[in-house]
């Protein structure tokens, strides 16, 4: 977890609000974990009462080898929140809504809870995971593990340099970390994953100048294509997005993944904002196009085959938590629909397809629409 040190001003209370330590340095190894909730309130508690204890758990295995740089970042999906902690939820959580554009498609998958883990070392990493789960594992179902690598000098698996762009220094403040806009929350942050399957045959049968016309970049040296010769639809070129003139970042900390044996090439993609928005848009960009059909050319050899969103409290708020008045017990004295609505929250997953879409990313002029094309 390491909480970072980074805070809201104090409030009347004088409370000093931590972040949990989403702006880790990159490292050379990761592990991402998303699981579900089992059906029943005792898991919820179970979770609740984990959450409060998380900080001194992450101290115990990180003390072990100070000098591997472990940093466990902790979100939570939308259909958990309400379960776990009650009201009041962050304002701009909620399911990841997939997009459906042609043959290209951002799918959304299930995930209450994610689990990103970093180190120098693999072995912390994994530590950190057994020890997790070994606290809850009996309250959850493990829906994916992705363990990612740093792939020689920060490239991903088609061979370019990914995450150039990250901001850096008090621009990471700014680009990750909810401050006024959502004060009850201030120090939290939005994540949203992707995990991505290439085709690597196809995309290495291209020439480098194509492949740097889809990035956006030369491939070796990483410097900028030129606008007179980078085409509108260049991965670096859809991905940028402004507001009021001024370009609005994101933190990337993306990994490469893959089993070799199975032929499976892949890139893990995580992306921390103070709103979800500026992803969404991204994805938008890329799935739908700009303007619609311009999409990014990097989908006809990668694929999406997860997509879910997080929110990510501040340490403080965690370490906070009130272990002796666990929300769940609120559904039972609520009444009827409370509990029918829990019923429905906890039934069996094991079968469940992706979720029902809604056809929109909820944002710009597609909002409410039924289609992208």
């Amino acid at each position: 977890m390491e909480s970072n040190p980074i805070a809201a001003p104090e409030t009347a209370r004088e409370m000093r609000v931590v972040a949990q330590r989403v702006a880790a340095p990159l490292t050379r190894t990761a592990i991402f974990l998303v699981v579900t909730l089992k059906p029943g309130r005792e898991h919820c508690a179970t979770i609740r009462s984990f959450c409060a204890d998380f900080a001194g758990l992450f101290r115990a295995v990180e003390f072990r080898d100070l000098e591997a740089g472990l940093s466990c970042v902790l979100g939570v999906g939308s259909d958990a929140w309400d379960q776990i902690f009650g009201p009041p939820r962050p304002a701009e959580l909620h399911v990841f809504r997939e997009i459906r554009a042609g043959a290209r498609h951002a799918v959304s998958t299930l995930g209450d809870l994610l689990f990103h883990i970093r180190a120098k070392r693999m072995d912390m990493c994994f530590e950190m995971a057994a020890q997790i789960m070994e606290r809850i594992g009996d309250a959850v179902s493990p829906v994916d593990e992705v363990h990612g690598f740093r792939y020689f000098d920060d490239r991903d698996l088609l061979g370019f340099v990914d995450g150039t762009e990250n901001p850096r220094g008090e621009a990471v403040i700014d680009a990750v970390l909810i401050g006024e806009e959502d004060a009850r929350f201030a120090c939290g942050s939005y994540v949203i994953t992707q995990k991505y399957l290439h085709d690597l045959d196809g995309w290495n049968a291209l020439s480098t100048e194509a492949q740097e016309h889809i990035i956006g970049r030369k491939k070796l040296s990483d410097i900028e294509l030129d606008d007179s010769v980078k085409p509108t639809s260049a991965h670096n070129a859809l991905t940028q997005i402004f507001e009021d003139g001024k370009q609005i970042q994101i933190l990337r900390d993306n990994m490469p993944f893959g089993r070799v044996g199975q032929g499976e090439f892949g890139t893990y993609f995580i992306g921390y904002s103070r709103s979800p928005r500026t992803i969404e848009q991204m994805i938008e960009n890329m799935f739908v196009g700009r303007p619609p059909g311009n999409y990014d050319r990097i989908l006809d050899f990668s694929r999406a085959v997860t997509g879910s969103l997080f929110f990510v409290p501040s340490a403080t708020f965690l370490e906070t938590l009130a272990e002796d008045a666990p929300v769940v017990a609120a559904a039972s004295a609520a009444g009827p629909a409370a509990a029918a609505a829990e019923s429905s929250r906890f039934a069996p997953r094991e079968h469940d397809g992706p979720r029902v879409p809604d056809g929109s990313l909820g944002i710009g002029s597609l909002k409410g629409e039924n289609s992208h094309e």
